[in-house]
């Protein structure tokens, strides 16, 4: 089966600045970490379900 994910991920937001008058609230930075962030709480609460037992679906992608 084929892949989606890409190595790098390039955007340029001054189209929808130009046209919508729209600019970014979050910077890339902060989006990452938000990320990360929730990534780790999902990990964390797997892990107590597991550690009390409790089979805990994680989907995988390949």
């Amino acid at each position: 089966m084929g892949s989606t994910s890409v190595e790098t991920l390039l955007g340029d937001p001054s189209k929808a600045k130009r046209e919508l008058g729209c600019t970014p609230e979050v910077t890339a930075r902060r989006m990452c970490a938000e990320m990360i962030e929730k990534d780790l709480r999902i990990a964390q609460h797997h892990a107590l379900l597991k550690a009390h037992g409790l089979e805990v679906p994680v989907s995988v992608e390949s």
